[in-house]
């Protein structure tokens, strides 16, 4: 299956920027489920500095700086990916959810970039809500596999999707407090979940391919980044989860990047020179070539 993205975003400032530097981080990474065949960065203005690099995680990070005055600031990422079926296996390792935890826990070189991800970040540090919602998941004995499906299954059963209910740095309790949020919430959720419970999880940022209505012609620009959780398992490795459909990830998702939240894999991120206020614009397109 290949696919054919772009994701354009588009800043309207109220008052002329002299100066902006920025961070982007669009470019779909390859795994063991996708290739990114190509992937290109325009523009508007033109930058005097673009200069790409790979972050810690392995994620394509793209700088640039704009030394001209402009009001409106256009960034478009279009990428080629070629999704792999993925190699997943109804041989699901058994191991309890408490045996991944001690091995994590242990004092061994084993597991040395799996354990990074058991640290708690800001946003993802479980409170007591957040540890008893999740003790419910994980009984005695209990597979991790098991454990953490049926933690998906109950935050997309127990919260609704609300686009707008949140925004970036709405604190994990006011979410548990109105069970509503996005994608990016659920999975920061689930993260905060398994953290209470001494397991590694990755958040992913991503997209997944939407279809139009039988008999109808898809709309351009219509899609959206999507975000979803990876727990790791031995002989496994890391499996993702997508709370926000209450599904195991297919070849309907690519992948861009990963990290410990949000703030590790921010799509578009920088600071301008200018006291005014701007509106953004953000249009996707998925779509099947």
């Amino acid at each position: 299956m290949l696919y054919s993205i772009s994701h354009t975003t588009t800043y309207m400032y109220h008052e002329q920027v002299s100066l902006c530097h920025n961070i982007a981080m669009l470019s779909p990474r390859n795994t063991n489920t996708q290739i990114c065949q190509s992937s290109n960065i325009f523009i508007s203005p033109l930058p005097e500095v673009l200069e790409s690099h790979t972050d810690f995680f392995g994620n394509k990070a793209i700088y640039f700086v704009v030394e001209q005055e402009h009001d409106t600031l256009s960034v478009t990422v279009t990428s080629l990916v070629e999704k792999i079926p993925a190699p997943f296996t109804t041989n699901i390792n058994t191991i309890s959810w408490e045996a991944v935890r001690d091995l994590l826990q242990s004092f061994t070189g084993n597991y040395i970039e799996e354990k990074q991800f058991t640290a708690v970040t800001d946003i993802t540090a479980p409170t007591t809500a957040i540890s008893n919602y999740a003790a419910e998941s994980f009984a005695a004995g209990q597979s991790l596999f098991k454990a953490v499906y049926n933690l998906m299954q109950r935050i997309y059963t127990d919260f609704e999707f609300t686009p707008g209910f949140t925004t970036i740095s709405t604190p994990l309790s006011t979410v548990m407090k109105e069970r509503k949020g996005v994608c990016q919430d659920f999975a920061h959720l689930a993260i905060s979940c398994l953290h209470a419970m001494g397991l590694s999880a990755k958040y992913v940022s991503g997209y997944i391919e939407t279809l139009a209505p039988e008999g109808k012609e898809k709309l351009a620009g219509v899609d959206a980044s999507h975000a979803w959780f990876s727990v790791f398992i031995p002989e496994m490795g890391w499996v993702d989860f997508d709370p926000t459909n209450n599904k195991i990830p297919d070849e309907q998702y690519i992948t861009v990047g990963w990290g410990r939240d949000y703030f590790d894999i921010v799509p578009l991120k920088g600071v301008i020179m200018s006291s005014s206020s701007h509106e953004m614009m953000v249009s996707v397109d998925v779509r099947r070539v």
